[in-house]
C-alpha cells in the first residue's frame, strides 16, 4: 500500500469489510494511522461510487451506526436497502444491534 493515496487506502480497507458487517469512518481512519481524519474517510466514501473495483460504501457508517452517508447514494433509500439485503437491520436510519455487526479493522486485519 505504500505510495497509494489516502483515498485508495480507504477503499482497500472498505473492500475487506465482509457482507453483513459494517465499520465506521473513524475506525478506518484510526486503522490507517490518521485517527483525526474520519471526515476525510467520509469524503472518500462520497466519491467512491464509480471507483473500480467497486467499493461497498454502504458498509461504512458513523460511530454510532447512523447512515450519515445515505444522501450520497443513487437514491435516499439505496444505502439502507443494500444493508438490509445483507441481513443488517436498520430502523430510522440507525443500524440495530450495531456492536454485533461492527467490524473493526484494527482487530480484524493485520496492517495492510
Amino acid at each position: 500500500m505504500n505510495g497509494n493515496s489516502f483515498y485508495e487506502k480507504v477503499y482497500e480497507v472498505v473492500r475487506l469489510v465482509p457482507s453483513g458487517r459494517v465499520t465506521s469512518y473513524g475506525a478506518i481512519a484510526k486503522y490507517l494511522g490518521a485517527a483525526r481524519s474520519s471526515r476525510l474517510v467520509g469524503w472518500a466514501m462520497n466519491v467512491s461510487h464509480q471507483v473500480q473495483p467497486p467499493v461497498p460504501a454502504h458498509r461504512v457508517v458513523n460511530r454510532v451506526g447512523l447512515l450519515s452517508g445515505k444522501a450520497h447514494f443513487e437514491d435516499s433509500n439505496a444505502m439502507e436497502e443494500k444493508l438490509k439485503s445483507e441481513g443488517i437491520e436498520v430502523l430510522n436510519d440507525q443500524i440495530q444491534r450495531f456492536q454485533d455487526v461492527f467490524w473493526d479493522p484494527e482487530k480484524e486485519l493485520d496492517f495492510i
